[in-house]
């Protein structure tokens, strides 16, 4: 079987445009070939390479030079933890202005958005929308308490007594600016519901779920991310998870990474100082959430008199 022609350096480990490979040299016998993919018209890309996202992406501004990646696509980028549907969905969203028709190929999700120079930036050198004008347009595509989980990521910062600070990808006022100084933009309202349930704190979309389902119960204290047990003199001791100052109760979610060894020895100091402290743990699982409101709610109860 005869093998094909190298491909030039450029284009043998990336996705590409047949108008770049023609440019290179490439025939169009070549990009025939079987040892390329077709994942949209005018778009090749060589089996078996490696290719994140920010490469796939790539070829289709290159045609579409107007476009800009939103949605779920610009979020992913942008690194936020997204519902599995959309981490592992098979289609890129671009968008392009008013008066202009909306992107239409295969694997290309298109929208028409009205976009200020305020409303986006650049990834890796691709047109993306912000952060928060991602977050506004996610609110098509996910719940009220998936949004409230990703806004949580956007605006969470800390400076606690260990390891390095948190700073926020867009702090909360900022971000409630920007939301409250739209005008008749698609789904304004549910970001503006979900905007009053964003915490500052959150180290996890596990903790944010814990947060809301405990909410649902009415006779439940509320609980704050990221709070200090303090010692007589004050001082922090010890940073948890959700904590409830009135019962003196906190909550730790315990996901993978507290499997390892090095988490584990610190998990077990944390344990020592906040009974120390005189206040009262519950460890929560990945299983518990599953369970549902009412038995960790019962969980939590038990914890103070």
């Amino acid at each position: 079987m005869r093998h094909p022609n190298a491909l030039p350096p450029r284009l043998g480990e990336q996705p590409f445009t047949v108008v770049e490979a023609k440019a290179l040299g490439v025939g169009v016998d070549r990009l025939r070939a079987s040892d390329l993919r077709t994942p949209s018209r005018s778009i090749r890309i060589p089996r078996g390479a490696a290719v994140n996202l920010a490469m796939s992406c790539r070829p289709y501004l290159d045609l579409l030079p107007d476009a800009v990646i939103s949605h779920s696509t610009a979020a992913r980028l942008h690194g936020l933890v997204l519902p599995r549907r959309l981490e592992e969905e098979p289609v890129l969203h671009l968008s392009r202005g008013p008066g202009k028709s909306a992107p239409r190929r295969r694997n290309v999700e298109g929208h028409r958005l009205d976009l200020s120079a305020e409303d986006t930036g650049t990834i890796a050198g691709l047109a993306v929308t912000g952060i928060a004008r991602t977050w506004l347009d996610l609110a098509g595509l996910l719940s009220v308490e998936e949004l409230i989980v990703t806004g949580d990521q956007i605006v969470s910062e800390h400076h606690r007594g260990f390891g390095p600070p948190r700073h926020a990808l867009v702090p909360l006022e900022d971000l409630r600016a920007f939301i409250e100084g739209r005008k008749g933009v698609a789904h304004l309202r549910k970001c503006l519901s979900a905007l009053d349930c964003l915490r500052v704190g959150v180290d996890s979309p596990r903790e944010t779920l814990l947060r809301l389902m405990l909410s649902k119960d009415p006779g439940m204290p509320e609980f704050v991310p990221n709070v200090a047990i303090r010692d007589k003199g004050g001082k922090a001791q010890v940073w948890v998870d959700l904590g409830c100052n009135e019962y003196r109760t906190c909550l730790e979610y315990d996901g993978a990474h507290h499997l390892t060894a090095e988490q584990q020895a610190r998990d077990h100091y944390r344990d020592l100082k906040t009974a120390e402290l005189g206040w009262v743990q519950v460890k929560i699982s990945k299983t518990d959430l599953a369970r549902g409101t009412a038995l960790l709610a019962q969980r939590c109860a038990v914890a103070w008199p």
